[in-house]
């Protein structure tokens, strides 16, 4: 019998987008989208500041594996 139970996904990666300690400059972006009607150059800021903070967390999943990672 399968379990009803809700599991979490495998590893970060795989969560949801609202988990990620960059969602606030995600919806920011699409937000913006939304306010200027999809003109991205109106928008620049919002996506340079999101795709910084993405940069700032795959360095800081990419220091925790190296953190246990037993061929180091």
């Amino acid at each position: 019998m399968a379990s009803t139970k809700a599991q979490s996904p495998p590893y970060p990666s795989a969560a949801r987008i609202a988990d990620s300690p960059c969602y606030p400059q995600y919806t920011a972006s699409l937000k913006c989208l939304e306010e200027y009607n999809s003109d991205k150059s109106k928008c620049q800021e919002h996506f340079d500041i999101y795709k910084e903070c993405k940069k700032k967390e795959r360095e800081a999943r990419l220091e925790r594996n190296r953190n246990r990672s037993f061929f180091s």
